[in-house]
């Protein structure tokens, strides 16, 4: 049997994987966190002691990157990591085809989602999807007419830096009120943060306090889901504005470009039905009511930028 090599840059954990083709069930499987100060030359090394333990002297036919940042996916060149310091212009196609002696592709994560979930998960039967990816940043990836559609310098997708809030808070791009700044994990934990430190006769937040015994430091979007559910003040209207900026942002995609789905993954996903019921009424209010599509949660969770390297990887062979 010949096997594919799916490997998965993303900003807090890699992960790889092998698979044989035409098969939906991974050979071996191995997931890392990426060290708290990482770079771009840890990231590697860890990446290669994954490799090294998935291959155990065996040989792919092809190797599939996703990467969490902006990528040339014509020659597979990063161009930088958001999250990850180091990465600038790394031709990481040409390493790995070298290391390797294989085709390698290399493509943005959110792209690479869009792909594995439009092959193998919630897209398949649609023609146009929109894929959007709400953890460490917020990114999206298009299927148009059954083919990855990346814009003409692979940029399409940014929904993470559409402004919703001019007057909003600055985000890492330099505007103000992005959608990545009001709906990532990091981000709603900085904002949960920062109202607890500036106005605590505003907020009460015992829960999310207690979760963290005081230590507003250890706060993640994370703990900031388990804080809502339970009903702390501040973690429901931080979780409110996450899912009213991204659906704002999908309400007006819908309008512009009309596709029949929008699939969503990523951890803060996985917020509860609070965030799903806002995010949904929002994109509806938003979008003009003769504008039909549906929003769906990723049928391949956190595994679809490998099974979109898997894809991509299959479409290299193929070329």
């Amino acid at each position: 049997m010949t096997s594919i090599l799916a490997l998965d840059f993303g900003g807090t954990k890699l992960a790889a994987a092998t698979v044989n083709i035409g098969s939906r069930e991974w050979l071996r499987y191995e997931r890392r966190l990426s060290p708290a100060i990482a770079n771009a030359s840890t990231d590697l090394e860890i990446m290669r002691s994954l490799i090294h333990s998935l291959l155990q002297d065996t040989q792919p036919v092809a190797i599939g990157v996703s990467f969490g940042g902006p990528v040339d996916a014509t020659t597979g060149t990063v161009r930088l990591s958001h999250h990850v310091p180091g990465w600038e212009n790394i031709p990481l196609q040409e390493l790995l085809e070298q290391e390797f002696g294989v085709p390698a592709a290399v493509d943005n994560d959110a792209n690479v989602a869009a792909l594995g979930e439009y092959r193998f998960g919630a897209g398949q039967g649609y023609d146009s999807l929109f894929y959007i990816t709400v953890s460490t940043g917020v990114g999206g990836g298009w299927i148009l007419n059954g083919q990855p559609w990346r814009g003409t310098g692979g940029m399409a997708g940014e929904i993470g830096h559409i402004v919703v809030d001019p007057a909003g808070p600055v985000c890492l791009c330099g505007k103000r009120g992005c959608v990545e700044r009001l709906a990532s994990g990091p981000y709603m934990a900085q904002n949960a943060r920062e109202a607890l430190t500036a106005q605590p006769k505003l907020w009460e937040g015992k829960i999310l306090r207690s979760l963290v015994e005081d230590n507003l430091e250890l706060l993640t979007g994370q703990l900031i889901s388990q804080a809502a559910a339970d009903g702390d003040d501040l973690a429901v209207e931080v979780l409110r504005k996450s899912a009213w900026a991204l659906g704002t942002g999908i309400g007006n995609i819908a309008n512009l470009v009309n596709p029949q789905l929008f699939i969503l993954g990523g951890s803060v996903t996985k917020a509860g039905t609070q965030w799903w019921e806002i995010l949904r009424q929002v994109a509806r209010e938003t979008a003009l009511p003769e504008i039909d599509f549906e929003i769906v949660s990723a049928a391949l969770a956190d595994d679809a930028p490998l099974w979109g390297a898997v894809a991509l990887a299959e479409l290299r062979l193929a070329n």
